[in-house]
């Protein structure tokens, strides 16, 4: 907010200001919720490694576009890889067995994501690895939380 009063290079408004806020809420909320549901600390990592994820990658798509600009409707694409990973954990009902499976599905989705972008003539390598690589380690982490609760993925 004071970057906005004194240089013109950064130029939010307040809907901007509101977007971050909410940015900011939910995954806090979720960690807060996650944190009072389990001691598993293998959950507890992979929760903050796949809420890490998704704000890093709604924060920079939303800034400045994975692809291109952030006008290229291509970037709608990373959205539907977020989406991926909340109807898989809606339908897991956050069990730790089915999180890992829906990172997994997330991790191909980045993927396919990626290979659209690639595709189309936008090379997004690194950012497609590196979120690819974000969603497997976390994936990996709930599956050794499943692991450690009797009730591993099939």
């Amino acid at each position: 907010m004071v970057a906005v009063r004194f240089t013109d290079a950064v130029n939010w408004t307040g809907s901007d200001f509101a977007i971050f806020g909410v940015m900011l809420a939910v995954p806090l909320a979720i960690l807060e919720l996650t944190l009072r549901a389990t001691g598993n600390l293998a959950y507890r990592a992979a929760v903050v490694i796949a809420l890490g994820g998704a704000f890093l990658m709604t924060w920079a798509n939303l800034a400045v576009g994975l692809v291109g600009d952030e006008n290229n409707p291509l970037n709608l694409m990373f959205f539907g890889v977020l989406g991926v990973g909340l109807a898989g954990a809606v339908v897991a009902g956050f069990a730790a067995g089915g999180l890992a499976r829906a990172m997994a599905a997330m991790a191909v989705a980045q993927g396919l994501a990626g290979l659209a972008a690639l595709i189309a003539g936008h090379v997004t390598i690194v950012l497609t690895g590196i979120f690819v690589l974000v969603w497997l380690a976390s994936a990996g982490l709930f599956h050794k939380a499943a692991r450690q609760q009797g009730a591993a993925p099939a």
